[in-house]
């Protein structure tokens, strides 16, 4: 499997992060000069046009210039009037128009016989503005004023003539070109730029190193692969993995243990409470409770399952457990099966025996020439093995659970335990029924020779009984019973009446549980003169109904 730490050099976490906010710093900075650059022109236009406009309009008010213009020609003499303007206000360029705006004076030469545009002042209509113009390539802010003559005391029989419009003053400053409004900002800009990149610096190590807390010291790529690796994980491996945060909230449910649980696909999503899961209380006990768990039995639906809890601390705190569960259900199926056939052994066995110590009296007693004895001998174990056969052939029909039980009750004789038939009529079964209820009888009598040795007991009694629509097995030994506590769990948790050492604990109580469920069937226990388990399987199966 590779590596989640690439050999490739690859820039840190902290060193991506200051790269980062140096590119939007850099953008904020590019930004934050071009509308500096247009608030410049606009402060340059607040703070200029006024001023160009007073230099217009006096300049047009001079007695000499109203009195030159309305001559021709014009004197040149205006020139001087216009550079001594041009100096006092600071403006690039002041001209002297006639009323059409034609420019006869100006304070440069070169300009002197051109037009001005009057396109959008309206100043030829004699009013007064100040806008910006273009002037030979380049944008100036200028200021019209009209310049009228002084008019006429008499003139016209209907009185004196109104003064009439003689040319127009125009004062234009250029605006301050690009390199120098840059130089203007360039101080504020490194300023900013090197505060921005400090703070940044800053920024990005304290951030690196919360998120490296965060992340166990982890850089992105390496999270990426190791989520990668994860998923792969939990999707190929079929035990079923469950995690809980410390706060009760799925962090992992992968599709195994979905299917053990009996959970839909929508059902249990991560970032969804434990508690919310439809599950039997065991399992939420399990997902939730505190401490390690080591091979739990749980039997959910018509699943055995084999859990384990572990959980998981970081810097000496519970941040969470992760739960694995294992299907042994095919696994107790096997094993209830070589514990049948070990109990035929052990029967056999058991009769090997026995027979032995027959064949040996018998033998004595034909040496000694007791041929009435031999005789009266094998009569009666011909009588007792026969009374055993047809108490339960009398009673049990069914062939297969009638073998089981002769079976079991030579077994139980071997090891001095009477196994008494109460009240038992079972006619033939179904094939499949037939197995569920000597699977189910098997494993109930198993566990009450053990209970009833193990107390000094004696005796078994066993019951099969049909309904309507099921078979009931009942099995009462004569043993210690089952604990109070322990009664709602001995079939979830595999309790056994074993030794904790012995093999297969708790195995067929568990297997007597899962073949009642999935029949659609039940059992119980209650105690009594000792415990008495009860199950019943119904004629027909759940999963095939």
């Amino acid at each position: 499997m590779w590596s989640p730490r690439s050999t490739r050099p690859r820039l840190s976490m902290a060193g991506q992060f200051l790269l980062l906010q140096l590119t939007i710093l850099l953008i904020a900075l590019a930004v934050a000069s071009v509308a500096s650059l247009r608030q410049s022109e606009a402060d340059f236009r607040a703070q200029r046009a006024v001023p160009l406009r007073v230099t217009a309009q006096d300049l047009a008010n001079l007695e000499v210039v109203r009195t030159q213009l309305s001559q021709r020609p014009v004197l040149q003499s205006l020139t001087s009037y216009a550079e001594q303007f041009r100096r006092r206000s600071g403006a690039t360029v002041v001209h002297l128009t006639d009323a059409q705006g034609r420019i006869l004076v100006s304070s440069d030469p070169t300009a002197v016989g051109r037009r001005v545009r009057l396109d959008e002042s309206g100043a030829d209509q004699g009013r007064t503005w100040s806008g910006d113009v273009q002037e030979r390539g380049r944008t100036a802010l200028a200021a019209h004023a009209p310049v009228f003559d002084a008019g006429a005391a008499t003139g016209t029989p209907d009185g004196p003539r109104p003064p009439a419009q003689v040319g127009i003053v125009v004062v234009m400053d250029d605006y301050p070109s690009l390199a120098d409004r840059a130089a203007d900002l360039l101080p504020d800009l490194v300023r900013f730029l090197g505060l921005g990149l400090a703070l940044g610096l800053i920024g990005a190590w304290l951030l690196s190193r919360l998120v490296k807390r965060r992340t166990r010291g982890l850089e992105p790529v390496e999270i990426a692969a190791l989520a990668d690796h994860r998923e792969a994980l939990l999707r190929s491996v079929r035990e079923g993995v469950v995690a809980v945060g410390a706060d009760g909230v799925i962090t992992v449910l992968n599709d195994s243990a979905r299917k053990l649980l009996d959970l839909d696909a929508a059902v249990g999503a991560e970032g969804t409470p434990v508690a919310d899961l439809p599950v039997q209380p065991q399992v939420l006990d399990l997902l939730t409770g505190g401490g390690d768990q080591h091979d739990r039995v749980l039997v959910v639906g018509e699943r055995v399952l084999v859990a384990n809890r572990n959980p998981v601390r970081y810097g000496g705190r519970q941040v969470g457990a992760v739960t694995t569960l294992r299907d042994r259900t095919e696994l107790l199926a096997m094993q209830s099966e070589l514990t049948a056939r070990e109990s035929i052994t052990e029967t056999l066995r058991a009769q090997t025996h026995e027979f032995s110590n027959q064949l040996h009296m018998i033998s004595g007693l034909v040496q000694l020439e007791a041929y009435d004895e031999v005789s009266a001998l094998i009569g009666t174990l011909t009588r007792r093995r026969a009374e055993i056969n047809e108490l339960v052939t009398a009673r049990v029909l069914d062939p297969a659970v009638a073998a089981l039980l002769i079976a079991k009750i030579s077994l139980a004789a071997e090891r001095g335990i009477e196994v008494v038939l109460a009240d038992t009529v079972l006619p033939h079964l179904d094939p499949d029924l037939s197995a569920d209820v000597g699977t189910v009888l098997g494993n109930l009598v198993d566990n009450a020779i053990d209970a009833t040795v193990a107390a000094g007991g004696r005796r078994i009694d066993v019951q099969l009984a049909v309904t309507e629509d099921a078979v009931a097995v009942q099995v009462l030994d004569t043993g210690s019973g089952v604990p109070p506590e322990a009664v709602d769990e001995i079939f979830r948790r595999g309790w056994s009446t074993k030794p904790s050492d012995a093999s297969g604990r708790g195995v067929g109580l568990a297997l007597v549980q899962v073949v009642c469920a999935r029949r659609g069937g039940h059992v119980s226990v209650h105690n009594q003169q000792g415990a008495v388990f009860t199950a019943v399987l119904p004629m027909t199966s759940r999963s095939t109904s």
